[in-house]
């Protein structure tokens, strides 16, 4: 950075550390001691929609890569759209394979990187439940390397539950990096995955 960015006050983008996904496991225990939520073994990664070939090779590249974990029910990634004309690649795993999910979230964001889609991602997210069925995603924004919570009331309504982001951003705070600008968590409807 120069010293005119300095002057006009720009600054350098933080760069993703996709590592710290792996703090997802361990933010889960705090997540259900404090607020009773637990995994739903459903997570996604959200990028700007690409087509083309290269994008075919890369989509089976990911498919081949963790299609040779038997351990799942289903396809081992599903390409999907939203109804903003993002896409998400989805996977799912039982609650009680987290550490698995985040190993496929990191392996698509990692390919994606290595293929050239970098500047495409945006985020990605692991789905959370507690017992009466309200959700909540705790999600990685991948331009920030920052994570916040998002959780939808359950009427149906685009609507958030503000008081529980809170409550979880307070909860997760030693266990995860936390988006410090409110601004910036944005909200995900209708996401895969949640």
């Amino acid at each position: 950075m120069g010293l005119l960015d300095i002057l006009l006050g720009r600054t350098k983008p933080v760069g993703a550390d996709l590592d710290r996904l792996f703090a997802l496991p361990s933010a889960a225990v705090t997540l259900e001691a404090a607020a009773g939520f637990t995994p739903t073994g459903q997570g996604a990664v959200c990028f700007a929609t690409v087509e083309g070939a290269a994008f075919e090779q890369f989509h089976r590249e990911v498919q081949a890569l963790l299609d040779a974990d038997t351990d799942r029910d289903g396809p081992p990634v599903e390409l999907r759209q939203d109804d903003y004309g993002y896409s998400w690649l989805v996977s799912r795993r039982s609650p009680g394979q987290l550490s698995a999910l985040v190993n496929d979230l990191h392996a698509v964001n990692s390919q994606m990187e290595v293929n050239g889609f970098g500047p495409q991602l945006l985020c990605s997210l692991a789905g959370f439940e507690d017992v009466a069925g309200r959700r909540l995603a705790l999600v990685y924004l991948y331009k920030r390397g920052t994570f916040y919570p998002f959780a939808p009331l359950p009427d149906g309504t685009q609507r958030r539950d503000n008081p529980l982001e809170l409550q979880v951003r307070a909860a997760l705070s030693d266990d995860l990096r936390l988006e410090p600008d409110l601004s910036r968590w944005f909200p995900v409807w209708g996401a895969p995955g949640l």
